[in-house]
């Protein structure tokens, strides 16, 4: 019997050792990836919604049906100055100022449409009252979910009272520049007047005496044909001075508004731009409606004035109609040029001072100025408030 030969075991080869030692490696990666992934979980398993929600920065309310707060944050206790414990549980109205007399759900405190305007439909504004009775304003968003079959509201708040101090301070500066403008524009025209009065008083009685004495030089014929010559250049330019004179003196106070009112000084204005600039103008008026007192007459001539003149400098017209008109207790002025047109980014740079001084007038009388331009031209539109300042309207009434 033949004896058969046992097997040898052979040793373990390379490609054996190189799979054992990466199967042991990658097993060994992967046990330590799941250790480091189960102890993330157990980091990040405490940090839940109400902790997140407990260390928010903006006030977090939430109310049901009833207005009675269900939740209140640290950050909203704080913002009212009380406690949780205290507000959890109390009426709305005790922390939220509400807008109407009875009210009993948080719709009565946040109503439908009671969103500010530019903002979300769900932003509101209204009135916080801190524990000591301080009241405060305050903006916020609202949203509601269902909650067991009942509405549930969420209110997330913020207390806006250094906006609202910076806005009233920055108001407060604007009405005062609003004073100071008109102020310095009143100063301006009581300037103008003055100066006005004395050119025509002063130097140009000066002036007509002196065309006297050259009219009785004139007169005398035994003067030699020189000094004849003479007399009369020096005519020619006085005439020329007492003309610049009369040009100077309107342009700072035209003695129309205080001899004939606005009506016959637009006139003058008219003719005047017309001649100069060779633009027709027309006026469209009635002298019974423009009994005007002298404020107003004259922030309506300046305004009328000044539209002219950046007609005559910018706008490349061969027309322009004015229009006055008095309707309840309003005037209304309406300038048409037929013009280029003005774009809309020139209304606003900062050399348009001709267009900011219009505004300022207008808005000195509490009125309202429109600016349009198109294809066929510019337009403005003015309203001014005329309570008060219609000559005769007192004793009528």
């Amino acid at each position: 019997m033949t004896p058969q030969r046992r097997p040898r075991r052979r040793a373990p080869g390379t490609t054996v050792l190189v799979f054992s030692f990466l199967g042991g490696y990658c097993a060994g990666h992967a046990a330590a990836a799941l250790r480091r992934a189960r102890c993330v979980q157990r980091i990040v398993r405490p940090f839940d919604g109400r902790r997140i929600i407990h260390s928010a920065s903006d006030a977090i309310l939430s109310i049901d049906e009833h207005a009675v707060i269900l939740f209140a944050n640290p950050a909203a206790a704080h913002m009212f100055a009380s406690s949780v414990n205290a507000m959890q549980g109390s009426s709305l109205a005790r922390f939220i100022q509400p807008p109407v007399h009875d009210a009993r759900t948080p719709y009565d405190y946040f109503p439908a449409g009671g969103g500010r305007a530019g903002r979300r439909a769900t932003d509101y504004a209204v009135t916080g009252i801190r524990s000591n009775g301080q009241l405060f304003p305050i903006e916020g968003s609202v949203s509601t979910v269902e909650h067991d079959g009942h509405e549930v509201c969420t209110v997330i708040l913020r207390d806006v009272s250094e906006r609202h101090l910076v806005q009233q301070t920055l108001a407060r500066s604007h009405d005062q520049l609003r004073q100071l403008s008109s102020a310095l524009q009143t100063i301006r025209e009581e300037e103008r007047t003055h100066i006005a009065r004395e050119l025509h008083d002063d130097l140009g009685q000066l002036l007509a005496s002196l065309r006297m004495d050259l009219t009785l030089l004139q007169g005398n014929n035994q003067l030699p044909e020189p000094s004849q010559r003479l007399i009369e250049g020096m005519e020619t330019n006085l005439l020329m001075a007492i003309a610049s004179l009369r040009r100077i003196a309107t342009n700072l106070r035209p003695r129309a508004l205080d001899e004939g009112g606005l009506y016959f000084a637009l006139q003058g204005l008219r003719d005047d731009f017309t001649e100069r600039h060779g633009i027709a103008c027309t006026l469209v008026a009635e002298e019974a409606e423009l009994r005007l007192d002298d404020t107003a007459s004259t922030v309506i001539f300046r305004i009328v004035q000044e539209a002219l003149t950046n007609i005559a400098r910018h706008a490349g017209a061969t027309q322009v109609l004015l229009t006055l008109d008095r309707v309840d207790g309003e005037l209304l002025l309406a300038i048409r040029d037929d013009g280029r047109g003005i774009r809309s980014e020139d209304m606003e740079k900062k050399e348009s001072l001709g267009l900011v001084g219009m505004r300022e007038r207008v808005w000195a009388m509490q009125g309202q100025i429109t600016i349009g331009s198109d294809e066929s031209g510019t337009s403005i539109d003015i309203v001014l408030p005329l309570a008060g300042r219609v000559i005769g309207e007192e004793s009528s009434g």
